[in-house]
């Protein structure tokens, strides 16, 4: 009898001890990626945790001091940009250390991982939890039941959404879902790229589309490190960074509005990410400053305007002529009263400004006259547009996706996760 009583008590007493946490979102890992994710997820106000087996970061860059990264100098997209200026801030000072804006990003670890320390330290909605190895993962509802140890207990969290940012996808496994497979560079298909979450200028030019990490046979478990296809390569820096903002967004939508993986608003979560200077799409000539980069990026990933490849970099190319045959497919795919329009107006090789004008009337059911007067006298003024308004004159790629983006707002229209317009 006594010795059950004893046997209660301790159980008693470790139960007593174990702590029973609640978030929305729990980050696994401590990598690049899983502080990205973690900071981004906290920015679109959900309560996140971000676990780490040991010290902060680690195993989080490779061996080594000092650092140069070449890549994506001229795609500062959302946290990967914050990281590079403030490295830039720090090394200012530095005798002989090159700040210039597309000049080699060079810089010590220590440096990296400070800073990246601070910001997610700056960031309300995180908790960061340090030498707190996870043992158990069950699922809880939708969500997800993770035991830890820390401080000599053994603690239970209980998280909507779960994030994997390990290298080795341990999360997923121990989760008895099934792996990934690793995320190969220039193989996008279909319309996958209207879903893009992530881009990057390592040869070929790409994106990662939302998909990528999705793990589909388990609700609400999300990927980045183990889709990546190389470990220990500074070079991938600002796509770990990429990646984690990424998935962090697509994270903050499933816990914000209560949902699951398989509900996604593919828009809704790419507004998010534009709305923390993320980019959708590699376009190198169109700066972060420029008035009407995010115009520019929603266009793009209508698929309206494609980017175009020159020599090493994806190019918007903002002062070209927008040709019907690159507009109509999609336009047609759009808008149903669209095939009657071009079957009407049966525009030129070049479209033109009447033609852009004429087709924003026709969609939005106005009197041509009134949208000639208003885009006339807003040419200038509001939008800032360097050529003269002229009927005549062939619309350019940046005139056609800022109006157009305006007027029509494409980038509305719902897509799902492979891409496809939803009518």
């Amino acid at each position: 009898m006594v010795k059950k009583l004893l046997l209660l008590l301790l159980l008693y007493s470790s139960c007593a001890c174990a702590e029973t946490i609640k978030t929305d979102v729990l980050v696994i890992g401590g990598s690049v990626s899983g502080v990205s994710a973690a900071i981004q997820c906290a920015r679109s106000k959900v309560k996140t945790i971000l676990l780490l087996p040991g010290e902060w970061m680690e195993d989080g860059m490779p061996a080594g001091n000092n650092f140069t990264i070449h890549t994506s100098r001229n795609l500062p997209s959302g946290l990967w940009g914050e990281f590079r200026e403030r490295i830039n801030e720090f090394y200012k000072a530095t005798p002989g250390y090159d700040t210039a804006y597309n000049a080699p990003l060079t810089f010590e670890r220590v440096a990296g991982t400070g800073i990246l320390k601070k910001i997610a330290d700056t960031v309300k909605n995180l908790t960061i939890k340090l030498n707190a190895p996870f043992t158990t993962i069950k699922k809880d509802g939708t969500g997800w039941e993770i035991s830890i140890t820390a401080n000599g207990n053994t603690d239970i969290i209980k998280a909507k959404v779960l994030i994997d940012a390990t290298e080795k996808g341990e999360v997923i496994s121990k989760a008895g879902a099934t792996l990934p497979p690793v995320f190969e560079i220039g193989k996008n298909t279909g319309e996958l790229y209207r879903t893009s979450i992530a881009t990057s200028d390592l040869l070929p030019n790409y994106y990662i589309p939302l998909q990528a990490v999705i793990i589909k046979d388990a609700d609400n478990l999300l990927v980045t490190e183990k889709i990546l296809p190389v470990s220990g390569n500074m070079e991938y820096l600002p796509v770990q960074l990429n990646l984690g903002q990424g998935a962090g967004t697509v994270a903050a939508y499933i816990a914000f509005f209560k949902t699951t993986t398989k509900n996604l608003r593919v828009r809704i979560i790419q507004q998010e990410l534009l709305d923390f200077k993320g980019y959708l799409l590699p376009f190198a000539d169109v700066k972060p400053g420029d008035r009407y980069i995010r115009a520019v990026q929603q266009i793009g990933a209508t698929g309206l305007l494609k980017g175009i490849q020159k020599a090493n970099d994806l190019l918007f190319m903002p002062n070209a002529t927008v040709t019907t045959a690159e507009v109509k497919p999609v336009l047609t795919e759009i808008y149903t009263r669209a095939f009657l329009w071009f079957n009407k107006v049966n525009p030129g090789e070049k479209f033109t400004v009447a033609n852009m004008v004429s087709f924003i009337s026709e969609i939005r059911l106005m009197d041509p006259k009134n949208s000639y007067l208003t885009i006339q006298h807003d040419w200038k003024t509001k939008y800032q547009f360097n050529s003269d308004f002229d009927l005549n004159h062939p619309v350019t790629r940046m005139e056609f996706a800022v109006l157009i983006n305006e007027y029509l707002n494409p980038f509305a229209r719902t897509v799902d996760v492979t891409g496809n317009v939803v009518n």
